[in-house]
């Protein structure tokens, strides 16, 4: 009798992203694969290519999520879920004294309270698969980019919360390991912004522009992200194969990645 196909759902997958780019990768290494997007037609290039299933998943949407989970639960059955990747995300880049509150909460809705209620959703999945939660974290979590404030504190939140939730699924049998990623060619940086009226930083708008594209000046290509991710993830070895708070340096000028788990 065959062994059934290890399963991976990955959020985020739009062309053009990381998350497209993990789909890939995933496939390639002979997993089943739940490509998620706010639009399954976004991903349709996964689908017809490659014959992955393409979901549709707004992370934000608390009556999507659950609606993505009972399609994956009928799908994987009693064999659960393999790995849940946590790759959807927002930026925000604005000087911390010309923040908008509510561009500040969205970036939060999507980076951390997102993340929580995918993380609580789909647990039940992952625990008779002893899986694995990846988060796809950032550099930008333990370094101070400029005009990051929001995204950096984001991101900071989500490695502290992963951190406690890698202690608390252990008896349980899943893994948690966060990616930190360092520069690596996304649509992250697709969003125009200028500085608004008044900023205090105006005299440096030029810098700050530039700013806003800075992540992807010498960027790792995703493609060569993913091979690595993927291939750290599945010689973990299951919980115990790594030691708590190991980290694995990637890259250099072409992006870094480390995995925490």
């Amino acid at each position: 009798m065959a062994t059934p196909r290890k399963t991976v759902l990955i959020t985020g997958c739009t062309p053009g992203g990381i998350g497209n780019s993990l789909a890939r990768e995933f496939h390639a290494r002979g997993l089943r694969v739940f490509a998620t997007a706010r639009s399954k037609d976004s991903i349709q290039d996964l689908g017809e290519e490659l014959g992955l299933e393409c979901l549709s998943l707004e992370v934000d949407k608390e009556e999507s999520v659950s609606a993505c989970f009972e399609e994956v639960k009928s799908l994987v059955g009693d064999m659960g879920l393999d790995y849940l990747v946590n790759n959807a995300g927002r930026n925000y880049t604005m000087p911390a004294l010309d923040i908008s509150l509510a561009e500040a909460r969205a970036t939060f809705e999507t980076n951390l309270f997102a993340i929580m209620h995918i993380c609580q959703t789909f647990t039940p999945l992952l625990i008779p698969a002893r899986g694995t939660i990846v988060q796809i974290g950032s550099v930008a979590a333990v370094m101070p980019y400029v005009f990051g404030s929001v995204y950096n504190a984001s991101k900071a939140a989500l490695h502290a919360y992963s951190d406690t939730l890698r202690v608390e699924l252990e008896p349980l049998g899943v893994a948690v390991v966060t990616v930190v990623t360092g520069g690596v060619q996304s649509r992250i940086a697709r969003t125009e912004r200028g500085l608004p009226e008044g900023s205090l930083y105006r005299p440096v708008e030029r810098e700050f522009r530039r700013r806003l594209r800075h992540s992807q000046e010498g960027a790792m290509p995703s493609r060569e992200y993913a091979r690595r991710v993927v291939g750290r993830v599945l010689g973990m070895g299951g919980w115990g194969g790594w030691g708590s708070g190991e980290e694995v340096g990637l890259g250099g000028g072409e992006g870094e990645i480390g995995l925490v788990g």
